[in-house]
């Protein structure tokens, strides 16, 4: 599929969702949300996907 249609596609549904939800809630509401919205169109969706970051020489997984 084509970047711009799948970028198209993607914005339209955080709109979508913004204008449902409105201004002011927690980032991990409109989090699901988005999720869901974007998995109806049948896209691969996964959320806070661990991240191995290096802090003082110490390994951790952020995310």
């Amino acid at each position: 599929m084509d970047i711009n249609k799948i970028t198209y596609n993607i914005i339209g549904a955080a709109y979508k969702v913004h204008s449902a939800l409105g201004p002011g809630l927690l980032e991990s509401a409109y989090e699901v949300c988005l999720a869901y919205e974007i998995r109806k169109s049948n896209y691969v969706v996964e959320v806070q996907k661990t991240l191995p970051v290096v802090y003082e020489e110490v390994g951790m997984d952020a995310g």
